[in-house]
C-alpha cells in the first residue's frame, strides 16, 4: 500500500520546485526528501522526475502521480474535517418506519428540515422485516418498527406507544359484535395482527379474524379507510393512519372499553454511535409520537 507521507512530500516538492525548500517546509532533511521520492519511484516502478542538476521536471508518469495525489490528499483532508465537525444541524439522515408511523413523522421531519436546511431527510415507508434487513446492510441509519428487533446485529428499545382504533362508517355509534359481523372486515397487511390485539381484548366472541366476512383489502396505508368511508366494512388501524385520513367526517374511530396500544421500537445497528444530528431527529420524532392520543 502506498505511503501517504511519500505522496505529501512529492506534491510539496512539485509545488515548491526545490528540494531544499521542500525540506524546510516539511521540517525534514534534504536527503530525507530525496529518499521519499525514490521510494515512491520504486513503488510505481518508473521515474517520476527528470533531474537536471539541482532542478528537475516531471516525467509523464510523475505528472499523473501528482494529479492523482492532489485529489487523494484533498479528499482525505475533507473527510477529516467532516468527521471533526459532526454538526447537529446538517448531514444525511436515512430513516424508515411502517406506514402509519411515517404518516405522522414525515411531515414533521420535513418541517425540521425547513428549519435546518443542512439536514438531508431520506424517509422510507417499509414493513418491519425490510427495515431490519436494510439496517443490517447499512442502507439505513435508524428505524422504527412495531416489535423488538430479531437480527442479532441490531439493538432495539421501546420508543413510543401508538393506540389502535376500531374504525367504522360514520353512522355506526356503538359497535357490538353483531354489527361487526354485518359490516365485515376491510383487511390490510397488518390486519390480522391489529384486529387480534384490539378485538380479542374487547369482544368475548372473537377468536380469529376468519370469523368475520372479508369485504376488501388494501396495502396502501392512505387508502385502507376509503371502503370504510363508503360503508363497505370496518377495520382496525393505528391512530396515526386514522388521523391522516382526508375525509374524517365519513368515518368514526371508536375508543373501546379496553384500550390497546402497539409499542413502537427504535432500532439501529448494535454498538454503532449515531452522529449528533440524530439527537435532534430522535427528539422530534418522540415529540410527534407522544402527541398522538
Amino acid at each position: 500500500m502506498i505511503n501517504l507521507d511519500w505522496l505529501q512530500t512529492f506534491c510539496t516538492l512539485v509545488e515548491t520546485g526545490h528540494f531544499t525548500r521542500t525540506a524546510e517546509k516539511l521540517a525534514m532533511t534534504q536527503p530525507g526528501v530525496s529518499q521519499q521520492v525514490q521510494k515512491l519511484e520504486r513503488h510505481f516502478g518508473q521515474p517520476l522526475l527528470r533531474r537536471e542538476g539541482k532542478s528537475f521536471t516531471l516525467t509523464e508518469s510523475g505528472e499523473r502521480v501528482y494529479q492523482q495525489a492532489q485529489r487523494t490528499l484533498s479528499q482525505l483532508e475533507k473527510l477529516e474535517r467532516s468527521l471533526q465537525e459532526d454538526s447537529d444541524e446538517a448531514g444525511r439522515c436515512r430513516l424508515a418506519s411502517p406506514g402509519s408511523i411515517g404518516l405522522r413523522l414525515y411531515p414533521g421531519l420535513l418541517a425540521l428540515q425547513s428549519q435546518y436546511p443542512g439536514l438531508q431527510i431520506e424517509y422510507a415507508f417499509a414493513p418491519n422485516d425490510s427495515i431490519e434487513k436494510q439496517l443490517a446492510a447499512r442502507q439505513l441509519d435508524l428505524g422504527l418498527i412495531t416489535r423488538p428487533a430479531r437480527l442479532p446485529e441490531l439493538s432495539s428499545q421501546a420508543f413510543a406507544e401508538e393506540p389502535l382504533y376500531l374504525v367504522t362508517p360514520a353512522n355506526v355509534s356503538e359497535p357490538d359484535w353483531r354489527t361487526l359481523e354485518t359490516l365485515g372486515y376491510i383487511d390490510h397487511p397488518d390486519g390480522a395482527h391489529h384486529a387480534g390485539l384490539l378485538l380479542s381484548a374487547n369482544f368475548g366472541e372473537f377468536e380469529q379474524l376468519g370469523q368475520l366476512p372479508k369485504r376488501g383489502f388494501s396495502n396502501q396505508i392512505g387508502l385502507i379507510l376509503e371502503p370504510v368511508a363508503l360503508g363497505l366494512g370496518f377495520t382496525v388501524l393505528p391512530a396515526n393512519a386514522v388521523a391522516a385520513f382526508s375525509r374524517p367526517d365519513a368515518i368514526r374511530a371508536h375508543s373501546l372499553a379496553r384500550p390497546v396500544s402497539e409499542t413502537v421500537y427504535r432500532v439501529q445497528r448494535r454498538h454503532h454511535t449515531l452522529p449528533r444530528r440524530f439527537n435532534r431527529i430522535t427528539d422530534t420524532m418522540s415529540a410527534l409520537l407522544q402527541s398522538v392520543s
